[in-house]
C-alpha cells in the first residue's frame, strides 16, 4: 500500500514539474513536451499534479480538452482510490 501511494505522489509530482517545464518551453519558443505524452503522464496517475500545474503556470487552460479533461481524471481517480479504500 505505501508503495502504491508513493508511486501516486511522485507521478503526480511529475505531472506538476512537467507543466512547468513545458511552460517554460513555451515562452522560450524552443521544442516542447508532446501533448500525448502530458495527457500520458495523466492517464498513468497525475491528472491532480498537472491540473494543478496548469493552473499554478496558466499552461494549457485554453485547451477546452485540459479543462474539463484533467478535472475529470482527477475525479475518476479519487473514486478509484475511494473504492480501493472503502470497500475494496
Amino acid at each position: 500500500m505505501e508503495v502504491l501511494i508513493g508511486y501516486y505522489l511522485l507521478i503526480n509530482i511529475i505531472g506538476f514539474v512537467v507543466m512547468k517545464v513545458d511552460k517554460r518551453r513555451a515562452i522560450q519558443q524552443k521544442w516542447r513536451v508532446p501533448e500525448l505524452h502530458l495527457w500520458g503522464i495523466a492517464l498513468l496517475g497525475g491528472p491532480l499534479g498537472e491540473w494543478i500545474g496548469m493552473n499554478t503556470f496558466r499552461h494549457k487552460t485554453k485547451h477546452l480538452s485540459f479543462r474539463l479533461g484533467l478535472p475529470m481524471l482527477t475525479i475518476i481517480h479519487a473514486m478509484a482510490w475511494g473504492y480501493y479504500f472503502f470497500i475494496g
